[in-house]
């Protein structure tokens, strides 16, 4: 008895890993194995029960109330930008722009022997750098390409890997909800290890600092992806042949479909790189180019609205980067004074469009859905966010993050066994848990140790993120292959998908041990872009 009243911790992270294998909602989950072990430990450690003081004995709850206000708090704008991509993310999909894409690219490099093979790729990442949403990229993706993969004989297996391994990249490629909100936990920890080893004024950690460490490990697996679907086009023509030329692309229609999705991404990680915008006010920016793109679909025969609100957007820009528009002056110049109403202008347009483009989403009933599916997605984030809040003290409350920190220290190998073992942990609970849960209930367990021996937050983060990418492609628990099985044709079996993402697998744990080996590829654009 003695011995479980002393590893409660390890106890409690047990319960919630079982609770959580059993199908219970997370948040309630979290919250409500924190509270009973809390209940609990403050009867073995006081005994309140028999006359002890309550509020006393659950003293180590006592900041749960000011840790949800502090997220809620009006100055935390990292949050705020989870919702505003998922409504971007979500937007593109139901307006159709992601089917598009991938007829269109399909046609591009169909022509070529494995061809689709590469086109599913490359659409994955830009829809990866368009909605960071992977359930609703996988699920587009097999629903669009499966079928036309299979109609040209291509390989079952290798187009359900390529399928699969492309949904995943929104894992990894910003701008991703894992790393949003991977960044606004690392963050904290990261300054709290810092400081109870001495560490008074840690450099911080920010989510465009995520965003920007990303790119290359998110490129580097695109082209990992598209060289073994290359290699295997030649050593297997059978595998993955090509369609018919005269289903190939014209120019115009691909101008037409490719053009407005890469000037959104320009638009939101440009405005990230170049230092114009923060990752949420860049949200912002997906948004407004989410709803015109949207717009314009609803009526392809009247695109002028959305047209004219670009127009105005950029001809807005251009008059802030060449005049002074403050308007808390004291002195406001003339010719400043007419660039400021100018741009008032422009930026009528622009709202105009706007408007107009919600009212058209609106009458094809697509707006609704949106703005449900958003809050859904929004309210589950945010209601297992303060379940883990409520989690995480009550294990740190017990004693757990010494003793994580005494597990980790005893590895052999210093920080990178310590690493390792990080590593295995996350990759297993990849298999059972959503990434939500990993992030708000592991991270903070583990991470602190980590980073008190010294390891870099932002190779720390993308290793996790790169981490989770794979454990979601894993047989047989992957979510990305429940989602890929939930709209696969009947004679796709579930063998066909198992077989197919081994190799993309294979490639991840590859990708994940040159991250390892050079962490540069993580930290040094970081250090490039922010100085």
């Amino acid at each position: 008895m003695q011995f479980l009243v002393d590893h409660l911790d390890l106890l409690m992270f047990a319960a919630a890993v079982a609770l959580l294998l059993r199908g219970f909602p997370v948040a309630f989950t979290l919250a409500g194995v924190g509270l009973l072990f809390a209940l609990i430990g403050a009867q073995f450690q006081q005994g309140f029960f028999v006359g002890g003081d309550v509020l006393s004995s659950l003293s180590f709850l006592k900041p749960f109330f000011n840790r949800i206000f502090g997220l809620m708090d009006e100055t935390n704008e990292v949050l705020v930008a989870v919702p505003l991509f998922v409504f971007m993310g979500v937007m593109l999909e139901r307006s159709q722009v992601a089917g598009d894409l991938l007829e269109t690219m399909g046609k591009l490099f169909g022509t070529l022997r494995g061809g689709l093979g590469l086109s599913v790729t490359f659409v994955g990442m830009l829809l990866a750098a368009s909605t960071g949403i992977v359930g609703a990229t996988v699920v587009t993706m097999g629903m669009i390409s499966l079928p036309s993969m299979l109609k040209y004989n291509y390989d079952k297996g290798l187009a359900c890997g390529s399928i699969a391994a492309a949904g995943t990249l929104g894992q990894i490629i910003p701008p991703s909800i894992v790393l949003v909100i991977l960044g606004d936990v690392i963050s904290n920890e990261y300054i709290e290890a810092r400081r109870l080893v001495g560490d008074w004024a840690p450099k911080p950690v920010s989510v465009g600092d995520l965003f920007v460490g990303a790119l290359l490990p998110g490129l580097l697996l695109v082209a990992l992806y598209m060289f073994y679907q290359i290699g295997l086009a030649f050593l297997r023509p059978s595998a993955s042949p090509a369609m018919p030329p005269s289903e190939r692309a014209t120019a115009h229609e691909l101008l037409r479909v490719l053009a407005p999705p890469i000037l959104l991404i320009f638009a939101v990680l440009g405005s990230i790189l170049f230092g114009v915008a923060t990752p949420t006010e860049a949200a912002s920016v997906g948004c407004v180019g989410a709803i015109l793109l949207a717009g314009e679909r609803a009526d392809e025969a009247r695109p002028w609205p959305q047209y004219l609100a670009v127009l105005g957007l950029f001809g807005a820009l251009l008059l802030k980067l060449n005049f002074d528009l403050r308007l808390t002056r004291a002195e406001i110049e003339p010719i400043d004074f007419a660039a400021m109403w100018v741009a008032g202008g422009f930026l009528g347009l622009t709202v105009w469009g706007l408007a107009l483009s919600l009212l058209r989403i609106h009458r094809a009933g697509t707006l609704r859905d949106v703005m449900q599916s958003t809050t859904k997605v929004t309210a589950m984030v945010f209601m297992i966010l303060i379940g883990a809040q409520l989690f995480n003290l009550t294990f740190r409350g017990l004693g757990g993050e010494e003793t994580m920190h005494e597990i980790l220290s005893a590895v052999p190998g210093g920080a990178f066994g310590a690493m390792l073992a990080v590593m295995l942990l996350m990759f297993v609970l990849g298999f059972f848990l959503d990434f939500l849960e990993i992030v708000f209930v592991v991270i903070p367990i583990t991470a602190p140790t980590l980073f008190m021996l010294g390891l870099d937050p932002i190779w720390v983060a993308i290793m996790i993120a790169v981490n989770l990418q794979t454990s979601f492609l894993t047989p047989p628990f992957g979510f990305a292959l429940f989602y890929l099985r939930g709209v696969a044709p009947p004679e796709v079996s579930t063998m066909d998908i198992y077989r197919g993402v081994i190799p993309f697998v294979i490639i991840q744990l590859i990708a994940l041990g040159i991250l390892a080996l050079y962490p540069p590829l993580a930290t040094w654009l970081p250090g490039v872009v922010f100085g």
